[in-house]
């Protein structure tokens, strides 16, 4: 009898142990089946969500997104369509409809180096382009104001394309000539900005007191032959070697001509495709005098300037003359008041002036960025160059950024 109970014992033993060793081998199997389903319902309820737009993605990648999380979804979508719409863009050897839309047609890289065709300006496509910008007043009272955030809001807000820095050669014993080395910096500041920015900038001998260029000639060569050979290779640099020559008996074949035939070449020698703009005599208005003896250099235009309180249709009749003897005009200066640059505004007829010269593609620049107390100036006299320029707007200046604004340049 014991030993029969020992048997039995011996026989219920076996089999729990054969019952406890079936459980446990068929464990992990029912503990990986149990994964393999949570995983498919994670799928299924993100694919739900997202319409299953994601379908690069591995099981494991699918299995940990965050469960009803729509944000988390929609981000992963919009990078994977963005990494593929940047693939697609650079294996695409055809630009993008937005790249292309999105080009800025006002900027030099979009336009290069200009040149003259017959009385027109062209960029490097051979596509007709006008100037259309703002001049300093002189960068020996005003240079505090033409800072980066100011030229900026100019070319962003305003829509100018092009800046001239008025360089005052000797205004009663200030200018270049008396401090030369501050000068050539203060111009350096500007053209560094100007190109960071985008934008063409005119260098301007702004000659006015000194009335006849050759005065300085020997400086000025000088001075044009530091800064073309120092940007030599930049589209944006433009130059005017001569402001406004004037005086009775300072004239277009005994002055201005000769003068421009020796500083030309300086700038040629370090620059050839800039483009350079040579005054005229009786403050820029001589223009006629060009026709029968025009300067024998490639990419030359001829300078005039007008107020529209003083000057009128008979200087516009002169410009046509030019026109139509093949010689290019730009006009580097010009204001709402009588040429003095101050006093009473003269809306009408300045319309009527930047009508004409937006109708010819005569490229225009006007009088001036200052918070001179004149009439001519843009900004208040209380103005300080840490604020925002157009919260210091003039009448004047209210008035011609709707002018830039309505006509845009490109």
């Amino acid at each position: 009898m014991k030993n029969m109970f020992k048997v039995v014992l011996a026989i219920v033993t076996i089999f729990f142990i054969s019952v406890l060793l079936v459980f446990f081998i068929n464990k992990p199997d029912v503990f990986n089946n149990k994964k393999q389903n949570n995983g498919e319902s994670n799928r299924s309820e993100s694919n739900t969500v997202i319409n299953s737009s994601i379908t690069n993605s591995n099981d494991n990648n699918i299995s940990n997104e965050p469960k009803n999380n729509l944000k988390a979804t929609d981000n992963l979508n919009n990078k994977e369509d963005q990494s593929i719409a940047d693939n697609s863009t650079k294996n695409s050897s055809t630009p993008s409809t937005k790249t292309t839309n999105n080009i800025d047609k006002n900027s030099v890289t979009y336009n290069g180096w200009l040149h003259t065709n017959n009385t027109v300006l062209v960029n490097e496509k051979g596509e007709t382009i006008q100037l259309k910008g703002v001049s300093s007043h002189g960068i020996e009272w005003f240079s505090d104001l033409i800072t980066y955030e100011n030229l900026k809001t100019l070319k962003n807000d305003w829509n100018i394309n092009v800046f001239r820095i008025a360089m005052y050669t000797d205004s009663n014993n200030t200018g270049y000539i008396f401090s030369q080395d501050q000068t050539k910096q203060k111009v350096c500041n500007i053209i560094d900005m100007s190109i960071d920015l985008d934008m063409y900038v005119i260098i301007d001998w702004h000659i006015l007191s000194d009335n006849n260029p050759q005065k300085y000639k020997e400086q000025s060569k000088a001075f044009f032959d530091y800064i073309s050979n120092k940007y030599a290779n930049d589209p944006n640099v433009i130059y005017e070697i001569c402001n406004e020559p004037n005086g009775a008996d300072v004239t277009w074949i005994k002055d201005i001509k000769p003068y421009a035939e020796e500083v030309i070449p300086v700038i040629r020698k370090n620059s050839e495709k800039s483009l350079i703009i040579v005054g005229t005599a009786d403050w820029s208005k001589g223009i006629t005098d060009c026709v029968s003896s025009p300067l024998n250099f490639d990419n030359i235009v001829y300078t005039l300037h007008f107020y529209s309180g003083t000057h009128k249709q008979d200087l516009r009749d002169k410009i046509d003359y030019c026109l139509q003897n093949n010689i290019p005009i730009f006009v580097s200066e010009c204001g709402l008041t009588d040429a003095s640059g101050d006093g009473a505004r003269y809306y009408d007829e300045f319309t009527t002036w930047i009508n004409y010269l937006n109708d010819k593609k005569i490229s225009w620049l006007y009088w001036s960025l200052s918070n001179k107390n004149e009439g001519s100036a843009i900004l208040l006299p209380e103005y300080r160059p840490s604020e925002n320029i157009n919260n210091y707007l003039t009448d004047s200046g209210k008035f011609i950024k709707e002018i830039f604004k309505e006509h845009k340049t490109n």
